[in-house]
């Protein structure tokens, strides 16, 4: 793509739906950073697309600050903001401790795991459940609904069961408030109607389950292939913060997102972006652009794994102590810990969007169940 087209890249997302990928670092950051020309409010180019578009649900307009510009993104974020900052971080590690312990006592005496559906994903389910006062009941629609939607596959209905789940979710907490991230939301100042509380936490649980799901699993799959990470801090090899760092450039749980609508026709790079029609940055593209990826991944926090601009991702803390934690448990208690198959024959799962596993496979010598503190 990069040697034919350069920075920009015409593409189909589906059938017919037409839209620029951009695989240049440089021009990512300008185009995020741009909101009065590049706005995140796909509604005038949502007017032609068929409802049932496998892939509208996850471009579709809410009133979230993922799709709007001006002040009503300002008022949106500014209540997601002041929602995520109330997160105790010191009790959040202590909720991942407990969860990591009892999803391997689940299986640490079988020998074999799929680290996807026996421990990334319930454990980052369990998690942000627990973050926003979700009851597993609800919870469980929530992410058969959301899955639904990143994969394009009955997408029009994952949507609808997940919104219905997420109303009663609101129902529950403005009859029943907590201490959790919904609760928070519904008492800040901006007021959020029923149907924007839905829609903030639409974005919150896609924010919180796949991408941090496939932030850890492909953060533990290179840990698990790749020579630099065996063994420990002591003898020289990297840490789990450099495998995520690395991660988060070189292999993103979102591949391409972050999409924008030009207000009007646009000369970018010397290419005329139509009005209306989706800018979607590809941020494994742009973030390994030769230009800009040296090789050097620890502590370097140029990516734009979690975008870019003014709709920068407030909840990178949480997703980066949840990951971390999530590995260092496992591998602590499982240090022999092993892919159960050649690296090569792991498979990814379809979507435009995501860059998840289908599964990730493990063998570790049989071990007695851990025991609390």
């Amino acid at each position: 793509m990069r040697e034919r087209y350069g920075a920009l890249v015409p593409v189909e997302l589906s059938p017919g739906i037409h839209a620029t990928l951009v695989i240049g670092y440089h021009t990512a950051v300008r185009i995020l950073n741009d909101p009065e020309h590049f706005p995140a409010d796909p509604r005038l180019w949502q007017k032609n697309i068929p409802l049932d578009c496998p892939i509208l649900p996850m471009l579709e307009f809410r009133t979230t600050a993922l799709r709007t510009t001006g002040a009503e993104h300002t008022r949106y974020r500014s209540a997601n903001t002041a929602a995520l900052s109330g997160v105790d971080m010191h009790g959040l590690h202590a909720t991942v401790e407990k969860i990591a312990i009892s999803l391997i006592n689940s299986f640490c005496e079988d020998g074999n795991v799929d680290l996807i559906g026996q421990y990334a994903f319930p454990l980052t389910f369990a998690v942000l459940n627990e973050i926003l006062g979700c009851p597993p009941d609800i919870g469980q629609r929530v992410a058969t609904g959301m899955a639904a939607i990143f994969e394009g596959i009955d997408a029009e209905s994952g949507n609808a069961m997940l919104q219905a789940a997420l109303a009663e979710l609101t129902a529950r907490k403005r009859r029943t408030p907590g201490d959790d991230v919904t609760t928070r939301l519904l008492q800040h100042d901006t007021r959020l109607s029923d149907e924007e509380m839905v829609q903030q936490l639409v974005v919150l649980y896609g924010a919180g389950i796949e991408p941090l799901q496939n932030l850890t699993v492909n953060t533990l799959r290179l840990m698990l292939t790749d020579d630099r990470f065996a063994g420990s801090v002591l003898d020289g090899s990297l840490s789990t913060r450099d495998a995520l760092d690395e991660v988060l450039f070189t292999d993103p749980p979102m591949a391409n997102f972050c999409s924008t609508y030009p207000r009007q026709p646009t000369m970018v790079d010397g290419v005329w972006l139509p009005a209306h029609q989706p800018v979607v940055i590809s941020m494994t593209g742009c973030n390994n652009d030769p230009a800009i990826n040296n090789g050097q991944y620890a502590d370097n926090r140029s990516h734009l794994a979690f975008s870019a601009g003014p709709h920068t991702c407030p909840a990178q803390s949480v997703a980066y102590l949840v990951a971390r934690d999530a590995i260092d448990q496992l591998l602590d208690a499982l240090p022999e810990l092993a892919l159960a198959v050649p690296a090569e024959q792991l498979t990814w799962r379809p979507g435009p969007f995501h860059r998840s596993l289908s599964a990730l496979p493990a063998v570790f010598p049989k071990s007695p169940p851990l025991q609390a503190d």
